[in-house]
C-alpha cells in the first residue's frame, strides 16, 4: 500500500489536491471526507441556482462521489466531519453525520481544505427560521425552496458580490428585494463613481438599497419565523426571507485546535508550497492565509480560482514536486443586471497604505469600433505609482468585455509592468471586437501624464 493521504474537504481546493496527488502518484492511498452532502460543486453558481437560471443543483456538480471513488480511485465520503487532528499519533477523528458513528483514521500526509464559514452577526433573531446564508449546495436548496413556497419579499444583509448577485436573481424571480449595506457605498473596492453606477442599476430594476446601515434585529412571529429586519437606524423592512451575506471567515478551528500556526484574520499559515507549520500537513483554499503579489504582505482573499490553484500545488508537492504558489492580486468580476464590474490589484487607499505614491487615471471608451452595432462603453480606472509608473491596480465597469481587459491588466501587474510598457502593447483590433485604440491603451496613455517626468524618460 502507498503513502496514506487524508483530505479534509471535498470542494475546490481539497479535490484539486487529491486529484493531482493521485495523478502524480497512483499508488497513493487517498481518502476524502466532506461534511456536506455534495462534493466538487461550483459555489459561485449558487445565486443563479436560487433564482432559477440553473434548474438542478446537480448541474453545479463537476464530479460526484461515485466517479471519484470508482473511476479516479479516490474514496470520497460525504456527511463525514473530521472533528479533531492528533498530530502526534498522525490520526484524524471522523464522525459519520448520518449514523453518528465516530472512528479514527491514520494518515501519513494530511490536507486541510475546510474552506470558510459565513459570518452571522450575534443579533436577536439571527438564527430564526427563514434566515439563510449562501455557501453550500444545501444552503442554495433551502433558499430556493423558500422562493418556491411563495416568498415575496427578501432582505439581503451585505452588498458584496454574492449579496448583489442574489439580489439580481431574486428580483428576476419576481421578489421585492432590499439590500442593507454597512458601508457608505456598495462594493467599496470600486471607485465611488463605479459603485454609484452599480447602485443605480440595482434601483433601476426595483432593488432598494439601504447604505450606512446594519441589521440590528431579525423580527420574528410567535412561531420563531423571520418576518422582517430592523436596522441600526431604526427602520423596519418586512421580509419573507432574510439572507446574511456579510462575508466569510476561515474555517480554521481544526488547525488551531491541533496547534498549527494561525495568522492573518484567523487563517492557517502556509508556506509557498502550501505546507503548514507541520511538514506533514498541507492546507489550501479559503481556510489559509495568502500573500499579496504586489506588497508581499499577508492577506485573505477567498476566491474559487485561488482555491483550485492552491489545491493543485499542494497535490503536486504531495506527489513529489516542488511547486510554489506566488500569491494573489484578488482579481474578481461579477455581473449585476446589465453591468459587469471587475477589479484587480490595489485600490488607491491600499497603494498609499503600502507605501506607494499612488495616482489614479480613469477613462471611458467604446469596447468596439464606434460605428459597429452592439457595442457599449468600458469605464476603466488604473492605479499606478507616480514615481515609477508601475501599474498597481485596475477597476472597470461596463459590458462583458471588461473581464477580458481586466485579465490583460492582471497579467501586466503580475509581470511588474509600468504604464509606459502597457502603452506599448500590441493589442488586437477589429471593429467587431475592439477599437483601433483599445480602452487599455487609452487608459495607459492618459496614465502616462501622471508619472514623474524623470520616470518617463
Amino acid at each position: 500500500m502507498g503513502e496514506r493521504l487524508v483530505v479534509i474537504g471535498g470542494t475546490a481546493a481539497g479535490l484539486s489536491a487529491a486529484s493531482k496527488a493521485k495523478r502524480m502518484c497512483p499508488s497513493m492511498d487517498i481518502t476524502v471526507y466532506e461534511r456536506s452532502g455534495f462534493v466538487s460543486y461550483g459555489a459561485c453558481g449558487l445565486p443563479y441556482f436560487v433564482g432559477g437560471m440553473i434548474a438542478d443543483a446537480e448541474d453545479l456538480v463537476s464530479l460526484n462521489v461515485q466517479t471519484l471513488s470508482e473511476k479516479r480511485g479516490i474514496p470520497t465520503y460525504t456527511h463525514h466531519e473530521v472533528t479533531s487532528i492528533d498530530r502526534q499519533a498522525k490520526t484524524v477523528t471522523v464522525r459519520n453525520l448520518d449514523s453518528g458513528e465516530t472512528f479514527v483514521k491514520p494518515y501519513d500526509k494530511l490536507v486541510i481544505a475546510t474552506g470558510a464559514t459565513p459570518i452571522v452577526p450575534g443579533i436577536p433573531g439571527a438564527r430564526s427560521k427563514g434566515v439563510h446564508c449562501l455557501r453550500t449546495v444545501e444552503d442554495g436548496i433551502a433558499l430556493k425552496a423558500r422562493v418556491a413556497e411563495g416568498a415575496a419579499r427578501a432582505v439581503i444583509i451585505g452588498g458584496g458580490f454574492i449579496g448583489l448577485e442574489t439580489a439580481e436573481e431574486l428580483t428576476q424571480a419576481g421578489m421585492k428585494v432590499i439590500v442593507v449595506e454597512a458601508m457608505p457605498r456598495l462594493l467599496p473596492f470600486l471607485i465611488e463613481e463605479y459603485a454609484s453606477s452599480i447602485q443605480a442599476e440595482l434601483e433601476r430594476h426595483g432593488v432598494e438599497v439601504c447604505l450606512n446601515s446594519t441589521a440590528a434585529e431579525v423580527l420574528c412571529d410567535e412561531n420563531g419565523k423571520a418576518t422582517g429586519v430592523k436596522t441600526s437606524d431604526g427602520r423596519e423592512f418586512p421580509a419573507d426571507l432574510v439572507l446574511f451575506s456579510i462575508g466569510v471567515r476561515p474555517a480554521s478551528d481544526l488547525a488551531r485546535d491541533c496547534g498549527l500556526e494561525i495568522g492573518f484574520k484567523g487563517a492557517i499559515v502556509v508556506d509557498e508550497h502550501q505546507r503548514t507549520s507541520d511538514s506533514d500537513i498541507y492546507a489550501c483554499g479559503d481556510c489559509v492565509q495568502m500573500k499579496n503579489l504586489i506588497t508581499g504582505e499577508p492577506c485573505y482573499v477567498p476566491l474559487g480560482t485561488t482555491a483550485n490553484k492552491q489545491g493543485r500545488i499542494a497535490g503536486e508537492n504531495l506527489g513529489g514536486s516542488n511547486s510554489t504558489f506566488k500569491g494573489v492580486l484578488g482579481s474578481q468580476v461579477t455581473k449585476i443586471f446589465e453591468i459587469y464590474a471587475t477589479s484587480t490589484g490595489l485600490t488607491e487607499a491600499q497603494a498609499e497604505q503600502a507605501g506607494f505614491a499612488p495616482a489614479v487615471c480613469s477613462i471611458t471608451k467604446n469596447d468596439r469600433a464606434s460605428y459597429y452595432p452592439g457595442g457599449g462603453q468600458n469605464h476603466l480606472t488604473l492605479v499606478l505609482d507616480r514615481h515609477t509608473g508601475k501599474l498597481l491596480g485596475a477597476q472597470a465597469i461596463g459590458t462583458e468585455t471588461v473581464a477580458g481587459r481586466m485579465n490583460v491588466l492582471a497579467t501586466a501587474i503580475t509581470a511588474g509592468m509600468t504604464v509606459m510598457e502597457l502603452n506599448e502593447l500590441d493589442l488586437v483590433y477589429s471593429p467587431s471586437v475592439a477599437p483601433v485604440y483599445d480602452p487599455i491603451l487609452i487608459a495607459a496613455s492618459q496614465a502616462l501624464k501622471c508619472v514623474d517626468k524623470e520616470a518617463r524618460a
